[in-house]
């Protein structure tokens, strides 16, 4: 299985009682809960896909972190990654660590990138049922007034008509933009069908 997530921000405790509001009494409680509910769903098989800010802890703190973490895991480098600078953090228990990356996932391409991209690579791809072939998956923005205004500027987009090519027809514009953050998944990886309808439940 490949499953996705974003934001964990591991060793955060001001997210605790500021932003996010996650309301565990310390970072260390927060990180113990986050680890439990990852290990509960993935197995050393699976692939884990962190869409950004895996962690504000130092170098060997997270190495300490993605040795009790199970599957193989790949990074989307986000802002606050700063760990990866140090000459002190192994990189070697990640697959593959990159800024940008598009991969192929049950048969639909997906644009992954920390930051959110509202035109994206294959935007435009349908099948001939009208379904979307290509996801943009990101991060970055949490519940702020970011992710506010990110949804009002999907929500025009989708209600923007336009011609397809070789067709006489106006379709309106798509916009499959998928926000990864870890607290909407109850800190838990999801897969990438599973975010895809966690999602509808945001943009009601």
């Amino acid at each position: 299985m490949i499953y996705y997530i974003a934001d964990c921000h591991f060793f955060h405790g001001a997210l605790n009682t500021k932003m996010d509001m996650r309301g565990f009494s310390d970072a260390e409680e927060m990180n113990e809960y986050m680890i439990n509910k990852w290990n509960e769903r993935v197995t050393a098989s699976d692939t884990v896909i962190v869409v950004g800010d895996l962690s504000l802890g130092k170098a060997n703190e997270t190495n300490e972190l993605l040795k009790r973490l199970k599957g193989k895991i790949c990074l989307i480098v986000g802002n606050h990654d700063k760990y990866l600078k140090s000459e002190e953090f192994d990189a070697g228990r990640f697959e593959w660590v990159d800024n940008y990356r598009e991969i192929t996932d049950s048969q639909k391409q997906v644009v992954l990138s920390h930051y959110p991209i509202m035109f994206y690579n294959g935007q435009y791809r349908l099948r001939h049922n009208k379904t979307p072939k290509t996801y943009m998956l990101y991060g970055h923005v949490h519940e702020t007034r970011d992710e506010v205004l990110l949804q009002k500027f999907i929500k025009e987009i989708q209600a923007t008509e336009y011609y397809p090519i070789h067709s006489e027809h106006q379709s309106l514009i798509p916009c499959n933009m998928i926000n990864c953050f870890c607290k909407r998944s109850d800190y838990t990886p999801l897969t990438l069908n599973e975010w895809i309808e966690l999602n509808k439940k945001y943009q009601n």
